[in-house]
């Protein structure tokens, strides 16, 4: 019964890892998106310098599944 609740509480810090990192990736992505595209609007040049600010934020959800990956890896050994 103990594995049993090791095993989820594991599971539930894994999700957690990836679920928060996603949502504080959004709510970024919301900001510099709106940010980006009214900066578009008067200006078509900011076009790649608004792609590349709006893509950055993906790293932090990447950070969150190498951090998943590594608590189920080291519950594992």
């Amino acid at each position: 019964m103990a594995a049993d609740i090791g095993t989820g509480l594991i599971a539930i810090g894994a999700s957690l890892a990836v679920g928060l990192t996603a949502l504080g990736t959004g709510m970024a992505e919301q900001a510099i998106g709106t940010a980006a595209i009214g900066a578009m609007a008067e200006k078509e040049e900011l076009f790649g310098k608004g792609l590349i600010l709006t893509v950055i934020p993906e790293s932090i959800v990447i950070f969150g599944l190498v951090v998943a990956i590594l608590i189920i890896g080291l519950a594992a050994a």
